[in-house]
C-alpha cells in the first residue's frame, strides 16, 4: 500500500507542477492555436489529478502531495526569468518541453519499477502517454 501512495503522490506533483507551468506561462502565448494546445493540456493535467484524487482514499486518509509553495515560486521565477527577452512560441515550447520530458523520464522510471497494482499502474501508463502526445504537438512549435 504504501508504493502506491507513493506513485500517486509522484504522479500528483507531476501533474501539478505541469498545470502550475502552463498557468504561468499561457498569459505570454499570443498564438491561440498554441495556447488551445496549452489549454487542453492542462485539462488533461488535471484530469490526471483528479483520478488520483479519486484513488488515492483507498490507500491513505491523507490528500495526494502537490507542489509546495517554493516549487512553484522557482516554477514561476524560472519561466519568469527565461521568457523576459523571448516570448516566441519556440522558445515557450522548449521550457514546456524541457518539463514535460522530464514527467516522461519519472512516470517510465516508475512504470518499469512495477511496484504498484494494475490499477496505479494503469494511471501511470496513462500519465505518461498523454505526455508523449503532448511532446508532439509541443515539438511543432520549435
Amino acid at each position: 500500500m504504501e508504493k502506491e501512495i507513493n506513485v500517486l503522490d509522484e504522479l500528483n506533483k507531476g501533474a501539478c507542477m505541469g498545470m502550475d507551468a502552463i498557468h504561468f506561462i499561457l498569459d505570454k502565448v499570443k498564438d491561440n492555436h498554441f495556447k488551445e494546445i496549452l489549454e487542453n493540456q492542462y485539462n488533461e493535467y488535471q484530469t490526471i489529478s483528479n483520478k488520483i484524487k479519486e484513488l488515492y482514499p483507498e490507500y491513505s486518509e491523507k490528500k495526494p502531495h502537490e507542489t509546495n509553495a517554493m516549487n512553484k515560486a522557482m516554477t514561476w521565477y524560472g519561466i519568469t526569468m527565461k521568457t523576459m527577452t523571448d516570448q516566441s512560441n519556440s522558445k515557450i515550447a522548449e521550457l514546456l518541453l524541457q518539463g514535460t520530458n522530464m514527467g516522461i523520464i519519472e512516470g517510465r522510471k516508475l512504470l518499469n519499477n512495477k511496484n504498484s497494482n494494475e490499477e496505479v499502474n494503469k494511471l501511470v501508463e496513462e500519465y505518461v502517454t498523454m505526455q508523449e502526445k503532448a511532446v508532439e504537438k509541443l515539438k511543432t512549435f520549435l
